[in-house]
């Protein structure tokens, strides 16, 4: 893969690198609380992967920021999506009113939240806590057309990095970040008191699922039918012409590509490099959780991904860096039928399976008082020293040696 844009050689920075002797420490810890190894199952990974993240043995999941990412898209006029692309602008009011289900989870876990806007047929200026960055009233039908210019491509990506490294910065006590210069990307989280423990991108687009299950389609080599779900509700007949739809605008993208007289693109490479396939099938919302996701791995960020629209950003963003994936904590399953599919970009499974299709980062939200608790039960409960309390003889997790955990044994 390869980019003639200047505005995305950040993608290239090195992604961070867990802190493998804080993990030891804590798994050790793990070892000598009053309980049976391995008796925590899951909880003790989480705990164990985030002081990985922390480069602290004792994590925390306190200072938790959200950023929802709104924007419409073109190939909603295909009729592939049970509600009107009215309802993704009337959404952003509702955020900017605090009664969407984001809203109520960051008011539970007292996590600030911001919207950015970056794009909706019908204007949403001067809501609260909602930026507008429009890069365009929508993306471009992609039955057609290339749904978005690399131009626009390299914008949402900015916005998604803007995000994060403004919600570090509100953390820290440091003014909003101007990302023309990479100078800015100071280092602002090496004290422990300032750091962001958590970050959670949401979205909100009708037809979204749609431009999630292309991009699926294509990065994962599996037909759409086998792929493509209900989305906000579609019935029967509806999921197969989506499906339809998202199979004819590959193969006319395909043949497009193959074309003897294509000129190719600004982003060089085939429809099957991450960017290319985010460039003609995304949405500039989830261009926006993309760069999120690259932003917080590079800058040391631990990401709570939530359902299906996410994780496929999240694929995205551990196909231009594979490392990408040692920051994500995956969720809670989504009941979109091509997320199993999603699991193996990833060494790992979701914290929670409650059947969830909502969105706007609402699963991830609901995930943290379970990563608050992981942590919790880690750092305060007794070891057998501490409390007097005679140990097991063997008391080692299952299939567990002293050696640092690795990636794929966690969460």
């Amino acid at each position: 893969m390869n980019t003639t844009l200047s505005s995305l050689n950040w993608i290239e920075n090195p992604v961070k690198t867990l802190d493998s002797i804080a993990m030891f420490a804590a798994s050790e810890r793990q070892q000598q609380l009053t309980k049976p190894a391995g008796s925590l199952g899951k909880l003790e990974q989480v705990a164990i992967r985030l002081a990985g993240m922390q480069g602290n043995s004792l994590p925390c999941a306190e200072k938790v920021a959200i950023a929802v990412f709104a924007a419409d898209h073109g190939i909603a006029a295909e009729g592939v999506s049970a509600f009107p692309q009215a309802v993704t602008a009337e959404m952003v009011k509702n955020f900017a009113g605090g009664g969407a289900a984001i809203c109520v989870a960051a008011r539970y876990i007292a996590a600030p939240l911001t919207v950015y806007n970056l794009g909706t047929v019908t204007p949403t200026d001067g809501l609260a806590n909602v930026v507008n960055q429009p890069i365009a009233p929508q993306t471009a039908n992609f039955l057609q057309h290339p749904a978005m210019t690399p131009a626009q491509l390299a914008a949402a990506m900015a916005v998604g990095r803007l995000a994060v490294c403004n919600v570090m910065g509100s953390v820290a006590g440091h003014s909003e970040f101007d990302l023309t210069d990479d100078k800015d990307q100071i280092a602002i989280q090496d004290n422990d008191n300032q750091r962001l423990h958590l970050f959670i991108g949401g979205e909100m687009g009708i037809a979204n699922t749609t431009s999630a299950t292309a991009i699926a389609s294509v990065l994962l080599g599996c037909a759409a039918e086998k792929l493509t779900g209900p989305g906000t509700g579609l019935d029967a007949a509806g999921i197969s012409h989506k499906a339809k739809i998202i199979t004819q605008a590959i193969e006319f993208h395909r043949s497009v590509f193959n074309s003897s007289e294509f000129e190719g693109p600004e982003l060089k490479g085939s429809l099957d490099d991450p960017l290319i396939a985010l460039q003609y099938f995304g949405g500039f919302e989830i261009a926006a959780l993309t760069a999120a996701y690259l932003t917080c791995a590079q800058e040391g960020v631990p990401a709570v991904v939530d359902g299906f629209i996410c994780t496929v950003a999240a694929m995205v963003a551990c196909r231009i860096n594979p490392r990408v994936a040692d920051w994500m904590i995956l969720s809670h399953t989504s009941a979109e039928p091509a997320y199993d599919m999603l699991l193996d970009s990833f060494d790992a499974m979701p914290l929670l399976n409650l059947e969830l299709r909502l969105g706007e980062g609402s699963g991830a939200a609901i995930a943290v008082p379970l990563i608050r608790f992981a942590c919790a039960l880690h750092n305060q409960m007794a070891t057998f020293a501490e409390a007097a309390v005679s140990a097991s003889t063997t008391n080692e997790s299952p299939k567990k040696s002293s050696k640092s955990p690795q990636r794929e044994e966690l969460v």
